[in-house]
């Protein structure tokens, strides 16, 4: 007799699949911003690396990649005005 948890197991696997998807996007996605960067010329000093890889946030990283085409210096990638 089964005991009706393989249901809770593929949800859970799932959930994790889902995750490392959203890790792995995010991280892609800073690693992205940071090298336009590097092949545009622009210097990120370190507290700006620092913070571009430690944000978690795939709707704030979309927006500094978008910036980060033709932003002139790493600040204005960051920029909220």
């Amino acid at each position: 007799m089964g005991t009706g948890l393989s249901h809770f197991r593929g949800f859970v696997a799932e959930s994790f699949r889902d995750e490392g998807r959203v890790e792995g996007r995010v991280e892609s996605r800073g690693e992205g911003i940071l090298r336009i960067l590097a092949v545009r010329g622009v210097a990120v000093p370190d507290a700006a690396r620092q913070r571009i890889t430690a944000c978690t946030d795939l709707a704030v990283l979309d927006v500094w990649f978008e910036r980060a085409i033709t932003a002139p210096t790493v600040d204005a990638v960051f920029d909220e005005s």
